[in-house]
């Protein structure tokens, strides 16, 4: 059976020692139409948010402009470089309407739900340490307090990598998320102001602070921030590249809903401003998957292909995280029974090589699968062949992957809002780590271009044999099946990633 999808992305709260059920998705016979119906405005003639798609180049001409406005359509942000524009219409008819105008390549609503006056969070909250937790962690010498409970660093080699090498201060990387806590003592030294920026509107916040979280918003940004580049400072734990620079790109509303247009300024921001990795653990909301026979969902890949593209082009390698679910990418069908995940979800049948995950599905996307404390697929990972490039650490049930002490949590330790620490699991977890490798191998090969830190990352992983059978809780059922030689599969794509070779080779 499907179980209910969290809003929240990529991360999963396990508490310690407690089995988590693995979300498997048996197949209906029946399909469903991909298609949904378009927004409608309410009585009191609520807006909507709309991306517009032209040719890119020096801004909408002044016919498409003219077009949107008389539409009832208003201009919130256009990204002339990509073609991308913002666009917000209480008019019921507006994506209908303006598919039609000579210029416009495609246009959809980002949701299915009006634009919100006010939002509540609605996530779980992460396992924080104690301060008798923290005060009673072993730390070798020379290690920072905590690092002991880190389990993750030595699976893939970061702690000798570290003997190397912490990575370059003129490599940064942005942190698209919910926000990241810039004042804990473990990112202040490392984080990167300048190429910092709220995009939750579409439109860039340059307002100081604004990339913050909200104390009732999730704290996943932050998390994220502080596997990547934790400081080794001799305060609490180590990042992946503790060298490196870090932004945080807040792009998630209050409510946790990661929309397309506030993904496009994202990837925008990235690549304008000097970022050389950008860490995605989210999918954009609000369809787990896009369906291209779908006018609206099709505009929404459209312009984060566009976006994510863009940022490459400009230097960034962009990280995503493979998803939650234990689902197949490579399935000929998978059942989604969340979309849209912001109204009235309807369960359908999709096929992942029409219908993207994005932006984990979009090419150039470096797409990440999770792993345990024993080097295994994570219960719930995400995983398939063709579509899962390289797995790293993101945790899983201490019952079922339980990890060599001095550590004692089978999750992902990480740096939480208000000088705080805690535990984390999920594949959001796993792609910061995959980001600090690409992040050390850029630090190592300071004019690599994108393609070549990709290259290098594949190269350098070690191949992880399929694991067959695979019955992570040991009931005699397989809960996934692999497919693939040891050096290319579907559950570890090319392979471990290895922190130590991208700082010495």
């Amino acid at each position: 059976m499907t179980v209910p999808h969290p809003r929240h992305r990529r991360a999963l709260v396990i508490p310690v020692g407690m089995a988590m059920a693995t979300a498997v998705a048996f197949l209906p016979n029946a399909t469903a139409s991909a298609a949904q119906p378009a927004p409608t405005a309410s009585a009191d003639a609520t807006s909507f948010s709309y991306v517009v798609n032209v040719r890119p180049g020096h801004g909408p001409s002044g016919h498409v402009k003219k077009a949107i406005a008389d539409a009832g359509g208003t201009i919130v942000m256009s990204y002339d470089r990509i073609g991308v524009i913002v666009v917000h219409s209480s008019n019921a008819d507006f994506a209908r309407t303006i598919r039609t105008v000579r210029g416009v390549e495609s246009a959809g609503a980002t949701r299915t739900a009006p634009l919100p006056t006010q939002s509540t969070t609605d996530v779980g909250t992460p396992k924080v340490l104690s301060a008798q937790e923290v005060a009673d962690a072993e730390a070798a010498e020379g290690q920072d307090p905590l690092q002991g409970l880190q389990w993750d660093l030595p699976a893939i080699k970061a702690d000798k990598a570290h003997e190397k090498s912490l990575g370059s201060s003129k490599v940064t990387v942005a942190v698209i998320d919910t926000g990241v806590d810039d004042t804990h003592p473990d990112i202040a030294p490392n984080f990167d102001r300048e190429a910092s920026v709220n995009c939750v509107t579409g439109k860039p916040d340059t307002t100081d602070g604004a990339w913050r979280p909200g104390a009732t918003e999730s704290p996943h940004g932050t998390h994220v921030a502080g596997e990547i580049a934790a400081a080794k400072n001799g305060v609490g734990m180590t990042g992946v590249a503790p060298g490196v620079k870090v932004s945080g790109i807040k792009v998630s509303t209050t409510a946790g809903y990661f929309y397309t247009e506030a993904v496009v300024c994202g990837f925008v921001w990235a690549a304008e401003h000097g970022v050389d990795v950008t860490n995605n653990s989210y999918y954009t909301d609000p369809w787990y998957f896009n369906c291209k026979n779908d006018p609206d969902q099709k505009a929404l890949v459209e312009a984060i292909t566009r976006a994510s593209e863009y940022a490459e082009k400009k230097g960034a390698v962009n990280v995503a995280a493979a998803g939650n679910e234990n689902y197949d990418l490579a399935a000929d069908e998978i059942t989604d029974p969340v979309s849209p995940n912001d109204s009235t979800p309807t369960e359908r049948v999709i096929d992942p090589s029409e219908c993207y995950d994005i932006p984990t599905q979009l090419p150039g996307i470096v797409t990440v699968a999770a792993t345990g404390a024993k080097g295994l697929k994570s219960s719930f990972s995400n995983h398939g062949l063709g579509v899962v490039d390289i797995a790293a650490p993101g945790g899983d049930s201490t019952a079922y992957q339980k990890p060599e002490p001095p550590a004692t949590s089978g999750l992902i330790l990480g740096t939480l809002p208000g000088g705080k620490w805690g535990y984390m699991a999920g594949t959001s977890m796993a792609s910061p780590h995959v980001a600090g490798v690409a992040a050390l191998i850029k630090s190592t090969h300071p004019h690599a271009t994108p393609g070549l830190v990709k290259a290098l990352l594949y190269a350098e992983a070690d191949a992880t044999s399929c694991t067959d059978p695979y019955d992570i809780n040991g009931d005699g059922k397989v809960d996934a099946v692999c497919e693939g030689p040891k050096n290319y599969n579907g559950f570890y794509g090319w392979g471990t990633a290895d922190a130590l070779d991208a700082v010495t080779r």
